[in-house]
């Protein structure tokens, strides 16, 4: 039996600096915003099913590693720069992460709790 990843919930503490942040990076691994609730939480997916789940808590989570692949290297850059804009910061900017692999292209971003997103094209 093969496992397959249902959805992924980051608690945050500003949910309208985090949608901001979500908002401008999910588009580059195909996910786009499902619905807002009216209790704090955001869900973004595909074909209506919710694969990242940004909810509200009195204290974000900080230390969260979310790492999503990519098709391009221009799709790693063009993330760093929407996170950037949408109020992230910088981790590490995009290039080859030789330390991983000598094909390991990626750039990181800290959203608005810390949680450090990262993009990574493989090829």
């Amino acid at each position: 039996m093969r496992m397959k990843l249902g959805h992924i919930g980051i608690p945050v503490k500003d949910i309208d600096k985090s949608k901001q942040f979500y908002d401008a990076v999910v588009e580059y691994v195909g996910l786009e915003l499902i619905s807002r609730g009216e209790v704090g939480n955001v869900r973004y997916g595909e074909n209506g099913s919710t694969r990242l789940y940004v909810h509200t808590r009195n204290e974000g989570v900080k230390n969260v590693h979310l790492c999503f692949d990519v098709d391009s290297k221009e799709a790693v850059g063009s993330f760093y720069e929407a996170a950037i804009a949408a109020g992230g910061t910088d981790n590490g900017a995009p290039g080859v992460r030789p330390d991983y692999s000598p094909t390991y292209y990626a750039a990181f971003v800290f959203d608005p709790d810390g949680n450090n997103i990262e993009m990574v094209f493989r090829g």
